[in-house]
């Protein structure tokens, strides 16, 4: 009979926990947290959830301007903590890229900011705020106004309109 050497079994094994973690992260990632869900709930804030499992809210500002905000179901875990993100645009480029000029601009801004940075997805300028995933109500309302205050007033900046 034929017999795996001990090492190729336990790569094997590894394997199979890798994909079934995988799995797992991949089934957290698109459902939505129950708990986001019961605090915007509470505060009565509009949202909808994507297909991600995040939750898209619209903020009305100033000037009849609005701000697409998310705030993210899946969080991060460092040692003791656990961290939710909120995310908002300030820039989108069908480039797919930020010119220079623009990103050193945003990181002279994250020097500046307090909650959060300035960061790049698929070649757009997104400003991330962490907070703890079980913070309050209150910490994530003001956390939400806050990015979009930030990401709205970066767009004004940097595009003409108001189309983020």
């Amino acid at each position: 009979m034929f017999q795996l050497p001990k090492l190729a079994c336990a790569l094997l094994c590894l394997s199979f926990s890798y994909i079934a973690h995988a799995a797992e992260e991949a089934v957290e990632a698109t459902q939505h947290d129950p708990f986001v869900e019961a605090q915007l709930d509470a505060m009565d804030i509009p949202y909808v959830v994507d297909e991600d499992g995040d939750f898209r809210i619209l903020v009305a500002l100033e000037d009849e301007r609005t701000q697409v905000v998310w705030v993210r179901s899946r969080t991060h875990t460092t040692g003791s903590q656990r961290i939710r993100e909120i995310w908002t645009y300030g820039m989108r480029s069908d480039e797919r890229r930020i010119p220079a000029h623009i990103a050193n601009r945003l990181l002279k801004e994250n020097s500046e900011l307090v909650l959060g940075s300035w960061a790049r997805h698929d070649g757009n300028a997104v400003l991330i705020l962490r907070i703890q995933a079980d913070a309050e109500a209150s910490v994530l309302d003001e956390s939400i106004d806050l990015a979009a205050s930030l990401g709205d007033q970066m767009e004004q900046r940097l595009v003409s309109g108001d189309e983020l």
